[in-house]
């Protein structure tokens, strides 16, 4: 028997996309909240070194955590077909190998991020003066990367079921819980940097213990009984087959965006930190982008399942215009606002101008990031994780290495740096296009149909 969770496979399409996607809205918005408050506080309390080192951790984190959320994603894609096709043993199978790959990659993380932290942060660059504080900051945060790995696995569950609500209520809990341990831990026990750490992982280990209690008291065919979890050798094969084009694709991007920090390194503390301020305020800005391509690969995924492509059409057309829509008036927001969002974040007038320049400089080619997403959602749901990775690996990376390397050696302006983005979304998003027009939609046995788009 299967629950009654949000409905994918019936009614209308619209409704069924919004209120599925708009708890993964909120969730995305509270897990924002995790990195925006550390900042927030660390750069009030502690100063503009302490905030460059905080600041320049998302892509350093991102680089070691992506590939196994990106696993998770594809995973996910994989239980959320056997969901809609209402196969319990093929569920059974891929929800138990998840959590039994999920615990693995948890624990080799931790130990390679305590280890590798220092030499990868000499590697990018990092300035003498904020190097200690962001050491300290990397080795707390990846003693708990266990949990942050496993909230992840659950909540890939919950939401390939249509389950998105759960984890919106979790993240929630942690997000508050996130802020007073923080305001303790920085303002009130003087913990410095390490402080910020300990509240998010102790935060995301809440937020991952009832993500589990939830699918461990479900008596549904998705419910984690703990003695079953163990690698499946044709379901683990599948997992990898959906997962690791995903993971691969969040590591190349890390790659790229950890030359990027190590670029902005170059010029200084408060560029470090004036960008790192506005990494915390553009990851809020890409929620609109992030919730409809996560719902997407769902959404497609549930419905291949099911047989019903007439609604994986409507449901392609309808999630492209609405996010890109929505990210471009977001970006629109930045452009005007720039300079309050940044100074929310330090005061110092040359923190606040490397910060605004980067937003002025990218915010109105947001539309371009959310066409990319959600093509890149729709192929991970098609079960062609293969074709994102490549073009992301070609063109979020390969290129946009190679611009920075080149241009910054005879223009050496951050300026050259900030217009990596907007240039290599341009691109990919139209290969993306090119492929969602020529390429034949996959029939639920394997076969080919008309074109998706």
């Amino acid at each position: 028997m299967f629950e009654k969770n949000v409905s994918l496979t019936s009614g209308s399409v619209a409704k069924g996309m919004l209120v599925f996607a708009i708890p993964i809205f909120f969730s995305n918005l509270f897990q924002q909240l995790y990195n925006a408050v550390d900042s927030l506080i660390v750069g009030n309390f502690l100063g503009g070194n302490a905030l460059a080192a905080v600041g320049s951790s998302g892509s350093l984190i991102f680089l070691l955590t992506g590939f196994v959320n990106g696993v998770s994603l594809g995973a996910g894609v994989l239980v959320a077909r056997h969901y809609g096709a209402k196969d319990e043993t093929a569920l059974r199978r891929a929800v138990h190998t998840t959590v039994a790959l999920g615990l693995a990659a948890g624990i080799a993380l931790s130990v390679i991020g305590v280890i590798l932290t220092p030499q990868i942060l000499r590697w990018m660059g990092t300035p003498d003066e904020v190097l200690v504080n962001s050491i300290v900051y990397f080795r707390v945060y990846f003693m708990g990367s266990l949990a942050v790995v496993m909230y992840n696995v659950g909540a890939s569950i919950l939401q390939s079921v249509g389950d998105s609500r759960s984890p919106m209520r979790y993240l929630i809990t942690a997000s508050i819980l996130n802020v007073v341990l923080d305001l303790w831990f920085i303002a009130g026990l003087h913990m410095g940097v390490g402080g910020a750490a300990l509240a998010t992982i102790i935060s995301q280990t809440v937020s991952a213990l009832l993500a589990f209690r939830k699918l461990t008291l479900s008596k549904e065919a998705y419910g984690v009984r703990w003695r079953e979890v163990r690698f499946h050798g044709p379901t683990l094969r599948a997992v990898v087959v959906q997962g690791v084009p995903s993971g691969i694709q969040n590591s190349v991007i890390s790659i790229a965006n950890v030359i990027v920090q190590a670029n902005i390194n170059a010029f200084g503390a408060n560029a470090m930190a004036g960008c790192g301020a506005y990494s915390k305020v553009e990851g809020f800005a890409f929620l609109p982008v992030t919730c409809f391509a996560m719902a997407l690969a769902t959404f497609v995924s549930q419905n291949i399942g099911a047989g019903k492509l007439d609604r994986v059409r409507r449901g392609m057309r309808f999630s492209i215009v609405t996010s890109s829509l929505l990210a471009e008036c977001v970006g629109v927001a930045m452009f005007a606002l720039a300079p309050l969002l940044i100074a929310a974040f330090n005061q110092e007038p040359d923190v606040i101008a490397f910060g605004v320049r980067q937003a002025r400089t990218v915010s109105l080619f947001y539309c371009l990031l959310a066409f990319s997403h959600c093509c890149a959602g729709i192929l991970r749901g098609l079960g062609r994780p293969v074709v994102p990775m490549a073009i992301m690996l070609a063109i979020w990376c390969a290129l946009r290495i190679t611009y920075i390397t080149i241009t910054v050696h005879f223009i050496p302006q951050i300026s050259v740096i900030f217009w990596a983005y907007p240039l290599t979304w341009t691109i990919s998003s139209l290969l993306f296009a090119w492929y969602l027009t020529h390429c034949p939609m996959p029939s639920p046995g394997g076969g080919a149909q008309q074109h998706p788009a």
